[in-house]
């Protein structure tokens, strides 16, 4: 069986990502999010390079389909910025609903899935000398995004793993004192087997 520690660790991850900060559906307009900074966190990277680390991989697991990159440079003096792209609307015509034989083709069903829809803004933030969680609540006014809530089992579920992750902390804690006991006793046990005459 596997340790029952490491199991709780794989579901804290689990956890972690799902709900953590940064957990958060964007809207299907916004179609690339894209981070620059310098490689250092000095000279005002700093919360770029934490926003990089704690929020993007929990943004990039609720939204698998938005392309996220990041520009790590080389110049520390330059600026640090979050920029997202926003997509046109889809097309609505009314000649594709008159015309039923084009819709039932596939042809024209899976190329009219794949057609790429132009850039039609984007919007930078300054987000230099600017904490991580301040970058994130920037993001979240501008794209208008919504946070993951757990729900009312999930919640229980968290609940019980802190609990569980507690009583693992205190087991770990009355072991360590019993092997230090066991120690203290051995060593004072040579220490009388080494005293008593041969």
């Amino acid at each position: 069986m596997v340790n029952v520690q490491a199991r709780m660790r794989k579901l804290k991850a689990l956890f972690d990502i799902r709900f953590g900060p940064g957990a958060a559906l964007l809207p299907p307009n916004v179609k690339r999010i894209h981070l620059d900074f310098a490689s250092k966190m000095n000279l005002g990277h700093f919360g770029a390079r934490k926003f990089w680390h704690n929020y993007l991989p929990r943004l990039k697991y609720h939204n698998p389909a938005v392309s996220m990159t990041v520009n790590r440079r080389t110049d520390q003096e330059g600026p640090a910025t979050l920029t997202v792209f926003f997509a046109l609307p889809p097309p609505t015509t009314a000649s594709t609903s008159s015309s039923p034989d084009v819709l039932s083709s596939t042809v024209a069903t899976n190329s009219s899935l794949s057609m790429h829809h132009p850039v039609e803004r984007e919007e930078s933030i300054d987000v230099k000398h600017v904490r991580d969680s301040e970058i994130y609540s920037l993001l979240m006014g501008l794209a208008k995004a919504t946070p993951v809530v757990p729900t009312a089992e999930e919640e229980t579920e968290l609940r019980q793993l802190k609990e569980d992750l507690e009583k693992s902390k205190q087991d770990s804690m009355i072991g360590a004192k019993y092997r230090e006991k066991l120690k203290e006793e051995k060593a004072l046990l040579d220490l009388a087997r080494g005293a008593a005459p041969a």
